[in-house]
């Protein structure tokens, strides 16, 4: 199933989606992203991630505009927390090409430390390797 969030302009800004063939979340974030719709994004994504105890999530980020820093403390303290209580254990991240939106990921990176295999990835499909290797319990 997919949920797609959408900003007061109605304009979708994250889509959420299980991947069965994958087994992991799926999202993909849009735009410029405000404190309220990240909090109402990532606490919609543990959703999926509870009803498929799925340790597994891939956060893309490339289409992001713009800084996002305005959250980056509420994901490492609110967030994370819950996230790794209901199983997840591994986060890959991939950041927009946009210079401001970078330097938020690395903020979070840097917040949630070792408490999460989290790695930040500019290619989409480096990201997917990483995860794969991670469920065949590979050490990347």
């Amino acid at each position: 199933m997919t949920q797609e969030l959408t900003n007061g302009f109605g304009k979708v800004y994250l889509t959420i989606a299980y991947d069965p063939a994958n087994q992991w979340v799926y999202n993909d974030w849009v735009g410029y992203q405000t404190y309220t719709g990240i909090v109402a994004g990532a606490n919609a994504c543990l959703a999926p991630l509870r009803a498929h105890a799925c340790p597994y999530l891939l956060n893309d980020n490339r289409q992001v505009i713009g800084p996002w820093d305005h959250a980056v403390e509420w994901i490492v303290t609110d967030w994370a927390p819950r996230a790794l209580a209901q199983g997840l254990t591994h986060f890959a991240h991939v950041v927009s090409p946009e210079a401001l939106a970078a330097i938020s990921a690395e903020a979070m990176h840097l917040g949630i430390g070792g408490r999460l295999q989290m790695k930040m990835f500019g290619d989409v499909e480096e990201a997917k390797a990483w995860l794969r290797q991670a469920q065949r319990g590979v050490a990347a």
